[in-house]
């Protein structure tokens, strides 16, 4: 008897930056691999095989999107990025930047047919933009920013639903136990929401975020806004295991 293929996920989190000339560029992401690590747990608890990396460059990143070509997919493609970024990128550990468009368009149809009828679920743990929402130590998960952020939108390939930490042109927080997005992603991953229908589970983390963090130290006060944007066709259950 042939064995249920699972469901993948792709996890991505860079914490520690440098440049061409060997000095940091972007300051060091205390908090995210622990973090990273708990959301690794806490899919595989819920039936996804997990390919978990660390501080992987620009090229790097495109590649490990390339390779899922390449592999049997169950019912759902999950992946978390977690890293510095500014509207429509996020950088690889070599500093250098990766286009979001790009992430999307290898996982379209034409890039990845094995994919094509899969929902497609991408968390993206990043900044886009400088601007702050005035409502722990932190850290700002930011480069410069770039226009244009509509853009991104319009390149999501079908049946694929895309969660950004905070809105366009605003900072997203970090500290030493991790980021207000994915630790209301893994709340919510470990308890009963996880049986929602994604887009009710993504307004259940918008709220969360909205209302029950905000940022201290540096940063007091300062809220932090998620948003998402869906071409799902039909409701799915991703995480009700």
């Amino acid at each position: 008897m042939a064995q249920p293929r699972h469901s993948r996920a792709l996890v991505i989190v860079n914490t520690d930056f440098g440049g061409s000339d060997g000095q940091a560029t972007f300051g060091k992401r205390k908090g995210a691999r622990r973090e990273a690590e708990k959301l690794s747990d806490a899919l595989s608890r819920l039936g996804y095989e997990v390919t978990l990396v660390h501080n992987k460059t620009a090229k790097e990143i495109e590649e490990l999107y390339q390779r899922e070509s390449g592999y049997e997919h169950g019912d759902y493609f999950v992946s978390i990025i977690s890293s510095h970024g500014a509207q429509g990128l996020v950088f690889g550990c070599d500093s250098e930047p990766v286009k979001l468009g790009l992430i999307f368009q290898l996982l379209s149809s034409r890039k990845c047919p094995v994919l094509t009828q899969i929902p497609k679920i991408l968390f993206i743990q990043a900044c886009r933009g400088e601007e702050l929402d005035p409502g722990v130590m932190v850290e700002c998960d930011s480069g410069e920013p770039e226009p244009d952020g509509f853009s991104d939108y319009l390149s999501i390939p079908p049946q694929t639903a895309v969660m950004f930490a905070c809105s366009p042109g605003y900072a997203a927080f970090l500290n030493i136990s991790g980021s207000m997005f994915l630790q209301a992603l893994l709340k919510v991953l470990e308890g009963e929401e996880r049986h929602l229908a994604l887009s009710r589970l993504m307004t259940r983390i918008n709220w969360e975020v909205a209302f029950c963090c905000q940022a201290r130290g540096t940063y007091q006060g300062c809220k932090e806004m998620p948003c998402f944007v869906t071409n799902l066709l039909q409701e799915v259950f991703p995480f009700s295991s």
